[in-house]
């Protein structure tokens, strides 16, 4: 069974699994990251889901080429109704393949790239329920993702990740051999909260330098309603960072 929602106030409509991975305050975080490239361009999203991310960013980034990539062939079926659903068929697609695979015959072509990757390593956390464990459960270790991710991307281009805050010495490690300009978004849930997601950017081949860490994006106030800047990205504004 599968439901049809949408984002960004009625203008992006997903077509989701009703049971299992959903796509959420993360996917919109990301695709809100997100930096057009200069002229247009190619653009890549591995582990695209059903389009959570996606295609909010095909919206946001409405002059590029994007392309989608998942292991999961129901999942990818299901981001390429929500392409045609947007009327996105022609500039958006998505196709089925295992990252570090995929990669291979994609060295050096993409102009961005972007991953909301799975962030639990098997074993870390009880088995997740039905139509969770490809969303949920590593198959690929993030360094893995990381290298998947800066094979595909031109040199110089950014790549932008979002995962849990637990993981940053892991991703920031993988960032360190591979890129430069790597800057850190801490998300926090409330004011004065721990982080719990991190946004991470860098350049493909740039030398290493300092790690920018920014300023933390707050997602709701202290009363729990949505913060002015949650409220931004739910209407498809981008991240300035």
């Amino acid at each position: 069974m599968v439901t049809e929602d949408t984002v960004y106030q009625g203008r992006v409509r997903l077509v989701q699994p009703e049971a299992g991975f959903r796509a959420g305050t993360d996917s919109l975080l990301l695709a809100a990251a997100l930096q057009a490239p200069a002229k247009g361009g190619e653009v890549l999203e591995l582990g695209c889901g059903c389009g959570g991310a996606l295609l909010p960013a095909a919206y946001r980034l409405s002059a590029t080429v994007i392309l989608g990539v998942d292991s999961d062939e129901q999942m990818v079926t299901l981001a390429q109704r929500g392409v045609m659903l947007n009327g996105f068929d022609g500039r958006v697609s998505a196709e089925q393949g295992e990252a570090s695979e995929w990669v291979r015959g994609h060295e050096n072509r993409f102009d961005l790239v972007f991953a909301n990757p799975p962030y639990f390593e098997p074993g870390r956390i009880s088995e997740p329920g039905e139509g969770k464990a490809g969303a949920y459960l590593e198959s690929l270790d993030l360094a893995g993702w990381v290298k998947a991710m800066v094979f595909a991307a031109k040199p110089r281009a950014p790549i932008v990740m979002i995962h849990r805050a637990a993981e940053l010495a892991r991703i920031l490690t993988a960032f360190d051999r591979q890129t430069g300009e790597v800057a850190v978004l801490p998300i926090a849930s409330k004011p004065d909260e721990v982080a719990r997601r991190v946004l991470v950017r860098g350049r493909k081949g740039l030398k290493r330098g300092p790690v920018s860490l920014l300023a933390p994006l707050v997602t709701h106030l202290e009363d729990g309603s949505p913060s002015p800047a949650l409220e931004a990205v739910r209407r498809g504004e981008g991240i300035a960072w």
